[in-house]
């Protein structure tokens, strides 16, 4: 540790105190805990080792600094020489010198060491994370995962960049400090540590108040920042614009920005109060050395240059203990930064690649669903209640979701169209996800040209089966990057050519940037049918042998959803698709229609078959349409 005055290293301590995030040493008893900690150090343990030896050789060069000073004074009191003042001064330039570099070699490794153990920890959580199903994330608020990559990777780099060289420089500092005052007046040294506490228990004190104020703070910012978030949305803007008040919105956010700013002038005023008290200590110390060093040096007691070097090595002894003292409030946020962190490294992926996963047969595709029974996945498998901001998972969370499929069984041939119809929430998107392998089914199964989708390897099923969603997400980067998802290594030959069969060139053509257009967050510079387009062009990029839209026109004006419903048939022959829809008109020329009712299949057949047999789907035909006449409304 370089010089570092009282009041730099109790203002240092103050500030760790202020952002811990409590904790309990008691972790330090767990050696599973320790041991996956070391998991992640080890990659580092050379480095990690060459930075603890340089922050004893640090302490070193600290204390000796003082002696040398007091030296200096012994000489020029007894009046010489004055090469021995030179020498001792050269002495010192010398240990400077070397505080200097050691320090800057220090800083090096703990910021290598530092970044390293945050690369290593942030890849692991994301690379972990892209592995966990949709259920993880339907439930998960992103900004409480986004913190688990920010805030606690963060926390848990400072055990070894700050915490552990910290704990060892101050241990080896207080150790030679302490033996070096003793030596030179037991006295001082003794009415020295009755001072103490004056300096420990305010930082403990004011350091939990100021944490306290802290974390009241962090949730109100929260709060702050979350309407900014909404409010500051291009449909959130668009809510406010039409169903809002922006004097009532504009109150609420001076509301909370006002307790933030309550909460910022206390923290002010207990920080500024803590140092003054604690400068205040500082100069009742020193004058305490200078007071009854000089008596002892007046009655030949001590020499005159040991109190210069007592009073030197005061800082070197209140500044170490100042921060010891407050080791224990660092080690333990960093243990829960850990335990934060491998939280979400240890709930494990429900869906998971076999090692005997093979790809996916090659040539056109048979779907088959065979007696496929499906309940959505209990809270407690795909989540965490810290990542949900509960303080735990309900009963009816952990127990899980009743049912949702029962029994569904059908087979699309290679090149059939076979589309879903039904009510809202009867089971048509879960069909579809269960194709996608974003869940996996209960029993029964989900079969291409006959081998078990979770058989398959991940890559060969993406490959296999591509997907349009319902509300077309698109990425907040360009056009390009957009399209690029599906096809990594395509040319702009084929973006564009994708682009065509979705009706969606002349439209790019004439933005200013063409293919490196951004589309803003969400898509939202583009119009809904044109969002929809362009997820259309990515899945005609990707060129799938299976294609699921699911309500893939649904955005669009009906003269867009005749242009796209033209470049589909084309570009879909040949193909296998399932096709979900309420919208009737655009699955009349579907090979197979299942009208799927409460997670069954009520009926299947042609249009022509459905609505001869007047079932549900003629209901739901009759609902759209009305009575009249059917070539009237197609």
């Amino acid at each position: 540790m370089n010089f570092m005055s009282i009041e730099t290293v109790a203002r240092q301590a103050l500030y760790r105190q202020t952002h811990a995030r409590g904790g309990d040493l008691r972790a330090l008893a767990d050696r599973t805990l320790l041991t996956r900690i070391w998991r992640f150090a080890a990659r580092h343990h050379r480095r990690l080792g060459v930075f603890v030896a340089l922050s004893v050789l640090t302490a070193l060069l600290t204390v000796a600094t003082p002696l040398l000073a007091g030296q200096v004074v012994d000489v020029i009191t007894a009046g010489g020489p004055a090469g021995a003042v030179a020498v001792l001064a050269t002495a010192i330039a010398a240990v400077a010198v070397g505080e200097a570099v050691v320090s800057l070699v220090s800083r090096w490794l703990s910021s290598t060491i530092g970044e390293g153990l945050i690369l290593d920890l942030r890849t692991a959580v994301f690379d972990h994370v892209q592995r966990m199903p949709v259920a993880f994330f339907t439930r998960t608020r992103t900004g409480a995962l986004v913190s688990r990559l920010g805030n606690d990777v963060i926390g848990a780099q400072r055990a070894f960049s700050d915490t552990l060289s910290g704990v060892v420089a101050n241990l080896v500092t207080l150790t030679l400090t302490l033996a070096v005052m003793l030596k030179i007046s037991w006295q001082i040294t003794v009415l020295s540590l009755l001072l103490v506490p004056l300096f420990i228990v305010p930082a403990r004190r004011i350091g939990a108040a100021m944490a306290n104020l802290s974390r009241e703070g962090a949730i109100h910012n929260a709060t702050m920042n979350t309407q900014m978030t909404e409010r500051f949305s291009a449909p959130g803007a668009t809510l406010v614009k039409l169903f809002g008040s922006p004097a009532r919105e504009s109150h609420e956010f001076a509301v909370r920005a006002g307790r933030v700013r309550d909460i910022g002038v206390r923290q002010a005023m207990l920080q500024s109060t803590f140092m003054n008290s604690l400068t205040l200590m500082s100069a009742l110390a020193l004058a305490l050395v200078y007071g009854l060093g000089g008596v002892l040096a007046i009655g030949g007691h001590l020499q005159t240059g040991a109190v210069v070097s007592l009073a030197l090595l005061l800082t070197r002894l209140y500044a170490p203990l100042t921060a010891l003292a407050n080791a224990h409030v660092e080690i333990a946020s960093a243990l829960v930064s850990f335990e934060r962190v491998f939280e979400v490294l240890d709930l494990e992926p429900l869906i998971r690649e076999k090692a005997s996963a093979v790809p996916v047969p090659e040539g056109s595709v048979t779907v088959e669903f065979d007696d496929v029974r499906f309940a959505y996945p209990s809270a407690d498998k795909v989540s965490l209640a810290s990542l949900e901001e509960v303080a735990a998972l309900s009963e009816t969370e952990v127990r899980g979701g009743d049912e949702v499929l029962h029994g569904i069984s059908f087979t699309a041939e290679p090149g059939q169209m076979v589309a879903l119809v039904g009510s809202s929430g009867a089971g048509k998107s879960t069909i579809a996800a269960l194709l996608a392998r974003l869940y996996d089914v209960d029993s029964g199964a989900v079969k291409l040209n006959g081998v078990d989708v979770r058989d398959v390897t991940f890559a060969s099923l993406k490959q296999t089966v591509g997907m349009v969603t319902q509300d077309g997400h698109l990425f907040h980067e360009s056009i390009r990057s957009n399209l690029l998802l599906a096809a990594p290594d395509a040319t702009d030959e084929q973006l564009w050519e994708a682009l065509e069969r979705a009706r969606l060139a002349d439209v790019v053509a004439e933005m200013p940037d063409g293919l490196d257009t951004v589309v803003g967050e969400r898509g939202y510079r583009l119009s809904g049918g044109q969002r929809q387009r362009l997820t259309i062009a990515r899945l005609l990029l990707g060129r799938s042998r299976v294609v699921v839209l699911d309500e893939a026109t649904a955005s669009l004006d009906s003269a867009s959803e005749a242009a796209v419903q033209q470049a589909l048939a084309a570009a879909l022959a040949g193909r296998t698709s399932i096709v979900i829809a309420h919208r009737l008109s655009t699955v009349r020329a579907a090979d197979v229609i299942l009208v799927v009712e409460d997670g069954r299949i009520v009926e299947r057949g042609t249009h022509a078959e459905l609505l001869a047999r007047g079932g549900r789907y003629a209901e739901l035909y009759e609902t759209q349409f009305g009575p009249q006449d059917e070539a009237v409304a197609a």
